[in-house]
């Protein structure tokens, strides 16, 4: 795993990485769920005390908002997926044949795992530096992120449209530094185009431009008229 950027033995990140089905058929071994149990509590711990430091004028209700657009399942699997996690898991048969190591819940779960090893392994100051490091575009944009521009768009759209939103998004890069572009239209005409590190940041960024567009009686671009296929 040296996409994480660790020093550590394999034999201390190698537990993280053992999924339950796999246990299932060979006995005797722990699954990650006891090293997931414990990194989400380190997990929730770093996270709050870094957005505690860097907003430190805003109130608890803010924070906990800008906290939980990182500390979620979602968030998780696609930086595990960008870590290229479900690579490295060991599997049951079930989950190797039905995809699981593209399952969101599995590699959400394992990252969860992987910080809870770490924490085993270097203390919070190790884990600290691990979480902060693979989630440090997520937390450099949380703030953005905790708006939910998606949903303000569609309802804005409800009232003036009789389509709802339709977004295109494009992914570049290789797989461990991956970036997304999305264009949102409505009725076939785009509105507003965004970028990110996620397909979510990315459609969230467009919906933003999209719902200043509309709202804005003074805009002075034109929308352009999209086909899609």
């Amino acid at each position: 795993m040296a996409r994480l950027g660790l020093d550590l033995a394999p034999d201390l990140l190698a537990p993280a990485l053992v999924h339950s089905s796999w246990c299932a058929e060979h006995a005797g071994y722990p699954s990650n769920e006891r090293l997931e149990f414990l990194g989400d509590a380190v997990l929730s711990v770093v996270v709050a005390d870094h957005v505690y430091r860097v907003y430190d004028t805003l109130p608890e209700g803010d924070l906990t908002d800008i906290r939980k657009t990182v500390v979620n399942a979602v968030a998780l699997a696609e930086v595990a997926a960008e870590l290229r996690v479900g690579e490295h898991l060991l599997l049951g048969r079930g989950e190797e044949h039905s995809g699981g190591r593209e399952k969101p819940s599995i590699l959400a779960d394992a990252l969860e795992a992987i910080f809870g090893a770490v924490y085993l392994a270097g203390g919070i100051e190790g884990a600290r530096t691990l979480i902060l490091t693979v989630l440090s575009s997520r937390l450099a944009t949380a703030q953005f992120d905790r708006t939910d521009h998606k949903s303000r768009l569609q309802e804005l759209a409800a009232q003036l449209f009789a389509s709802p939103p339709h977004y295109d998004v494009q992914a570049s890069g290789p797989d461990h530094d991956r970036t997304f572009a999305s264009v949102v239209s409505i009725e076939g005409i785009a509105y507003g185009n965004g970028a990110g590190r996620s397909k979510k940041q990315a459609e969230q960024a467009a919906a933003r431009v999209a719902h200043d567009a509309l709202t804005d009686p003074n805009r002075l671009e034109t929308p352009r008229e999209t086909h899609h296929g």
